[in-house]
């Protein structure tokens, strides 16, 4: 038995209608909202008393989803340090190819996106970086030049 593909990698919020808007200029489109909650709920992400908000943003090819998700209940557990630096462990960046690295590194400040360095050239084959986005996560974006 293998996989059948991967469906979608969840983030949890703070302010879900930042995220949409900042995914929302990355280039992601908006597939749905709703509200979750309810005894399946509490079995599936073995919590008590789940009620959370989801926003299911997908790629324009259509393969690639995230869910962000802001939970109302239970109180949502802070990580620590708030923004982790790049190598520490655990689930930490999304990265996504663009067509303009740094019309979208321009898009996403007015966001409030930072970038961790700076936009970097790997040889004649990329453009890249690494900004700091809604929840603390890092989305990484390539440019491809060669």
């Amino acid at each position: 038995m293998t996989i059948q593909r991967m469906d979608n990698v969840a983030i949890v919020v703070d302010d879900l209608d930042a995220a949409v808007a900042f995914f929302t200029e990355l280039g992601m489109e908006l597939e749905g909202k709703a509200q979750i909650e309810g005894l399946y709920a509490d079995r599936t992400v073995g919590l008590d008393g789940v009620r959370s908000d989801i926003a299911m943003m997908r790629t324009p090819d259509g393969h690639s989803k995230l869910e962000l998700t802001k939970y109302h209940a239970p109180a949502v557990s802070d990580a620590e340090p708030r923004n982790p630096p790049p190598n520490t462990l655990g689930l930490h960046r999304v990265m996504f190819a663009v067509d303009d690295i740094d019309d979208t590194v321009a898009r996403l400040r007015a966001h409030g996106a930072e970038l961790l360095g700076e936009v970097a050239q790997y040889e004649n084959i990329f453009r890249l970086c690494n900004l700091r986005g809604p929840a603390g996560i890092i989305v990484a974006l390539a440019e491809q030049i060669g």
